[in-house]
């Protein structure tokens, strides 16, 4: 008898043991997410006048995916594909959330617009591993209480709920928009008393010192580079040679680094860094004329399908894992950052059944030949792409479809459809049979707004 207590002693122990060391291999995992950033708006991409010594150090010691995609061309569509994994249209998700820009003939309208809570998220999973989860920034996947980031997976929560808001405390709170104060936790409104990019990278590092001895998750979600366009007067003084709102995009995008630097500098002072995988990446193409943001050499804009309003600055650092300096040419998405960020925690990728993306790791080390994706898809009501391989099919309500070799023309100067006109017709029908998999947008965008775009599109090519 005491033979036997003593064995299962030993095998509780030993249990125990190998749950700690489990514990201990999961890497950290800190998603560094800027919002309306340029294509070409960083030093890793090529910039001369911004500033990015953090973000271009990051760059050289991870990968740099010179095709990292999101989901959609705006803000609140994006960020629901990237915290589910997959096409936010299956779930109704098509538009944007911002009740102003919305038809009046839309399904829901206010409160109701938000992420459907039948949908499962990246903290929800990352929790179910042992994860501690916080997200400090923006939110913009709905107001009502129910859609809360505390009701959504995160243990954690210092930011707004809505699109945008002010980088400075607001001093008459009875003229705030309920959506764009500052709150902590739930429900305590805590303005805050520093530039809000500066104040996000704060929270950031107090939780990772806190959490040193947990595997954690952080979604740091910058509202930084959108509007309105507010720097200190310190980041401003630093670019005399620049003017007009490229100059404040400068000064915010210096202050976005900074705060990603502090985030970094933390990591390695604790000795943290080998074991965290630290992403970079943007919710949609720059908006040119809100912000002086340049996508070069893509065309287009925020809110239109050109590469200018899809295609993202990304970045991947995975000490022992991803190669230092490389780069990886082949189409990524941001769908991709949940199972590959789940994988990593140790969960099994057969319990992601109902997801779009793929586990990154194998195709980045090379395990996998092949496309991470052969097909990918956009859409916005009657608006909508279809990339193939190389091949892009833009499909729009007034005008013929637009066909584009991306292996020759990231720029999208030389419309083929006319010279290709089988191929369009099939990738017509493929695009239309995704169509049918999808739920009924939730809401509608008003029309004018509808052709605002399509005109920005025109514009900038």
């Amino acid at each position: 008898m005491k033979n036997r207590k003593y064995i299962l002693l030993l095998l509780t122990f030993f249990s125990v043991r190998v749950g700690l060391s489990q514990s201990s291999d999961q890497p950290n995992i800190i998603l560094l997410f800027s919002d309306d950033a340029g294509f070409a708006d960083f030093g890793f991409q090529g910039s001369t006048d911004m500033k990015t010594p953090y973000l271009d150090k990051l760059a050289k010691d991870g990968v740099v995916f010179s095709q990292g995609y999101v989901s959609d061309a705006t803000c609140g569509p994006s960020r629901a594909g990237l915290v589910t994994g997959k096409y936010q249209q299956r779930f109704g998700y098509e538009e944007i959330n911002v009740p102003g820009y919305m038809s009046k003939n839309s399904g829901l309208l206010g409160d109701d617009m938000g992420l459907p809570l039948d949908q499962i998220t990246m903290a929800d999973y990352l929790k179910k591993l042992g994860y501690k989860t916080a997200l400090y920034g923006k939110w913009h996947l709905g107001d009502a209480d129910r859609f809360h980031p505390l009701n959504r997976g995160f243990d954690e929560f210092y930011g707004f709920r809505g699109g945008d808001r002010s980088y400075f405390n607001y001093k008459d709170m009875s003229k705030v928009y309920h959506d764009k104060q500052m709150e902590r936790g739930f429900g305590q409104f805590e303005e805050p008393e520093k530039y809000a990019t500066d104040a996000f990278a704060d929270e950031a590092v107090d939780f990772i010192e806190r959490n040193r001895d947990n595997p954690f998750f952080i979604m740091l979600s910058f509202n930084a580079v959108h509007t309105p366009m507010e720097a200190t007067e310190e980041d401003l003084a630093l670019f005399p040679e620049l003017t007009g709102k490229r100059k404040e995009l400068a000064a915010m995008t210096l202050a976005l680094d900074r705060a990603c630097g502090r985030v970094l500098d933390k990591l390695e002072e604790l000795k943290l860094d080998k074991n965290t995988i630290v992403v970079f990446t943007n919710d949609n193409g720059g908006p040119t004329d809100k912000n002086a943001s340049s996508n070069k050499p893509l065309s287009g804009t925020k809110s239109n399908h050109l590469e200018g309003g899809i295609r993202v600055p990304f970045v991947m650092k995975w000490p022992d894992e991803v190669k230092k300096k490389s780069i990886y040419d082949l189409p990524v998405s941001t769908l991709d950052l949940l199972p590959t960020f789940y994988v990593a925690g140790g969960g099994d990728l057969a319990d992601l059944k109902d997801i779009d993306g793929v586990d990154l790791l194998p195709y980045i080390t090379g395990a996998h030949e092949g496309r991470p994706h052969e097909q990918m898809y956009w859409k916005k009501e009657t608006r909508a792409v279809y990339r193939e391989g190389d091949w892009k099919l833009i499909r729009m309500p007034d005008r013929p479809a637009e066909l584009y070799d991306l292996s020759k023309d990231i720029a999208e100067h030389n419309n083929l459809a006319e010279a290709n006109p089988e191929r369009v017709r099939e990738m017509f029908k493929k695009l239309f049979e995704w169509e049918l998999t999808l739920e009924r947008p939730l809401w509608l965008l008003d029309r004018k707004y509808e052709k605002y775009d399509v005109d920005r599109m025109d514009k900038y090519r």
